[in-house]
């Protein structure tokens, strides 16, 4: 059994214990489970099962990232929505890619496009690029930094 199952199984009794299954009694056995499961991985599973408590909280980082980015992008094409002189700069850049796996690339490809205002249209056949486009590529250079230095990093580290 994985420690993502197991985790769940913790979580599920947690609130069979606290007699409610409210998102809130989940996640707090979710978290308490997490803890038991951390301290006691070694006598649980091999080094090569404790990936997943390096992963869980990279994946947690992910995700407040991606939210933070998306309020942001939000923000920033709601503006130029409704501005008479909207601050628009559209480009099509390739954005080089590091040999990553196909989910890697899939997810990559995916939080890129969920953010307003960039689009991935194409992955290079040989997976050493992404083509992208932007509304807010007044410096391409600096979009492709800002992509690699943030999405880009943070979705390695959850699968590193």
């Amino acid at each position: 059994m994985t420690f993502l199952a197991m985790n769940i199984l913790l979580a599920l009794a947690w609130g069979a214990l606290w007699g409610s299954f409210s998102p809130l009694d989940l996640l707090a056995g979710f978290v308490f489970g997490f803890a038991g499961l951390w301290s006691a991985r070694r006598l649980v599973g091999s080094d090569a099962d404790t990936r997943y408590f390096r992963a869980l909280p990279q994946t947690v980082v992910l995700s407040a990232y991606f939210i933070k980015e998306l309020v942001k992008s939000c923000l920033m094409v709601a503006r130029d929505c409704v501005s008479r002189r909207p601050g628009l700069h559209p480009a099509i850049v390739r954005m080089p890619i590091g040999p990553k796996s196909d989910l890697e690339i899939f997810i990559l490809a995916n939080l890129i496009t969920l953010t307003p205002g960039t689009l991935t249209l194409d992955v290079a056949p040989d997976k050493s690029f992404l083509v992208i486009h932007s509304i807010y590529a007044e410096d391409p250079d600096a979009l492709i930094a800002d992509l690699k230095s943030g999405m880009e990093h943070r979705v390695r580290e959850v699968f590193r």
